[in-house]
C-alpha cells in the first residue's frame, strides 16, 4: 500500500482530516523552495552588498516575502480558474498558510546574518555559517521528504544527497561570484 502526500493543488477543505504530521507533506515543497531561495539570496546579496550582512539578511527575508506573495497570488488564481469560482476566505488562508513555509524557511539562515549585522560575527563567518545552516536544513528537508514517503535507508541517502546537491550548487556559485 502507497501513502501519497496531501495534494498541493487543491486547498484544504474546512472540516477535512489534517495529515499526521500537521500539514508537513504538503508544506515541505514551500520549505525546500524557501530554503533555496533564501540560499540564492545569500549568495546574490553578497555581490549586491559586501560587507553587509544585515543589509543581505534583508534582501533574504524581503525576497522570500514578495515570492511567497506570488505564489499565494498565483495559487489562488489558478484555483479559482480551475474550479470555476471564487475561493472563500478559509481556502485563501490555507492557501496562504501552506505557502508560508516559503518565508519561514528563510528564518535559520538569516540568523548569523543578523549576529554579523550587530557585529557579533564577521561578514565571512556570518556568510559562511548562513550558508552552512541552510545546507543542513536542505538535508533534514531530504530526510523528512524520506520519512514522509516512506523510503528505505539507501533512498534516504538519495533524497538528503539530492536536496543539499542542489544546495552545493548554490555554494558553487558564491565561490564563482566571489573570484
Amino acid at each position: 500500500m502507497t501513502v501519497e502526500a496531501p495534494s498541493t493543488d487543491e486547498p484544504h477543505r474546512p472540516g477535512t482530516s489534517e495529515s499526521p504530521i500537521e500539514g508537513a507533506p504538503e508544506r515541505l515543497a514551500g520549505f525546500i523552495y524557501g530554503t533555496l531561495v533564501a540560499l540564492a539570496m545569500i549568495v546574490a546579496g553578497v555581490k549586491v552588498y559586501p560587507g553587509s550582512p544585515g543589509r543581505i539578511a534583508v534582501f533574504v527575508v524581503l525576497t522570500s516575502f514578495v515570492l511567497w506573495l506570488a505564489h499565494v497570488y498565483a495559487h489562488t488564481v489558478g484555483l479559482s480558474v480551475s474550479h470555476r469560482s471564487r475561493l472563500e476566505l478559509a481556502e485563501l488562508r490555507h492557501i496562504a498558510r501552506r505557502e508560508g513555509s516559503i518565508v519561514e524557511a528563510a528564518l535559520p539562515p538569516i540568523v548569523p546574518l543578523l549576529l554579523g549585522a550587530v557585529g557579533l560575527l564577521s561578514t565571512d563567518t556570518a556568510v559562511w555559517t548562513a550558508i552552512g545552516i541552510g545546507l543542513v536544513v536542505l538535508a533534514l528537508e531530504g530526510a523528512a521528504f524520506a520519512r514522509i514517503q516512506r523510503l528505505g535507508p539507501l533512498r534516504i541517502v538519495v533524497a538528503v544527497a539530492a536536496n543539499v546537491g542542489v544546495g552545493l550548487l548554490l555554494v558553487a556559485a558564491k565561490l564563482v561570484l566571489s573570484h
